[in-house]
């Protein structure tokens, strides 16, 4: 167990700024009737602080796993915040003026806000991406943990890049063959109509806690490599999900109405990640040899 006095404070600060934030958001849900781009105007904020603080808690509780300290990952990661900051301060600011964030230019003001967001998330990418390389560069007592953090820390930043085409100016939206705000999935918003490129993000980036908690199923119940083994199994599979749902969602396909090759593409990997994990799980080593290893 971590000491908790060593988490990043500015990072566990945001989370629980976030978590209060959540709170009030989604009272706002119930309580203001507003609606915009067909959802609850306070559903984007709540959102947004929800996933933040599961995002800056899980990055504080990884830095405090660190053998030792990297000023260099704890600058980032208060530069990271303040972008987050800046982020959740225009979102906020739109909804108390009735505007959406994203992809708002109908006005001098509201180009100039989505502008900000535009250049705090880009910042963003580079504070985890920096916090990443740093994790990379330290060695840690247990290599199971050692690698649920740096795949988690790197698929994560993959769904920070399949963020990136609904920036694109061909693009510009969260949708692909339809116009946001269409029939969405409940909380959510996925769009039921078309491809949404929010899914891959979404995935990719909650890899931070996937691959840890990964981890901490498998516990100690077997030895140390095949934990490794099946880390990078699990790793892998999860990496290459988020980029099939983003190539389902750039071919403008809903989630739950994919085409037989996107079934297809499914199943291979269904397929694939099952039998990796019967063969490293069969050839462990067996648990009488490890306590006479010992």
């Amino acid at each position: 167990m971590t000491n908790v006095l060593r988490w990043h404070r500015p990072l566990m600060i945001f989370a629980a700024a976030m978590a209060a934030v959540a709170v009030v958001a989604a009272v706002g849900v119930f309580a203001d009737p507003r609606v915009l781009t067909g959802a609850p105007i306070w559903l984007k904020p709540f959102k947004f602080a929800v996933s933040f603080t599961l995002y800056t808690a899980t990055l504080a509780w990884m830095l405090s796993l660190l053998p030792r300290r990297s000023r260099v990952a704890e600058w980032s990661a208060t530069v990271l915040v303040a972008m987050s900051v800046a982020e959740m301060v225009v979102i906020v600011t739109q909804v108390v003026r009735g505007q959406t964030s994203h992809y708002n230019e109908t006005s001098p003001l509201n180009a100039a806000l989505w502008q900000v967001m535009s250049i705090s998330i880009m910042v963003l990418f580079i504070a985890h991406f920096v916090i990443g390389i740093a994790v990379l560069r330290q060695r840690f007592a247990d290599r199971a943990s050692s690698h649920a953090v740096r795949w988690g820390l790197g698929l994560s930043l993959l769904g920070l890049v399949a963020a990136i085409p609904m920036v694109q100016p061909n693009q510009f939206g969260h949708s692909v063959g339809v116009p946001d705000g269409g029939p969405g999935l409940p909380v959510v918003g996925w769009s039921t109509t078309g491809g949404d490129l929010r899914i891959g993000h979404f995935i990719g980036l909650h890899a931070l806690q996937a691959l840890p908690l990964l981890a901490l199923l498998l516990g100690n119940r077997l030895d140390e490599l095949t934990r490794v083994r099946l880390l990078l199994i699990g790793g892998l599979a999860y990496g290459t999900l988020t980029l099939l749902l983003t190539w389902q969602a750039l071919r403008g396909q809903p989630l739950l109405r994919p085409d037989a090759l996107t079934l297809a593409a499914w199943a291979g990997l269904a397929a694939a990640t099952a039998v990796a994990t019967i063969v490293v799980v069969t050839r462990r080593r067996p648990a009488l040899e490890l306590e006479l290893a010992a």
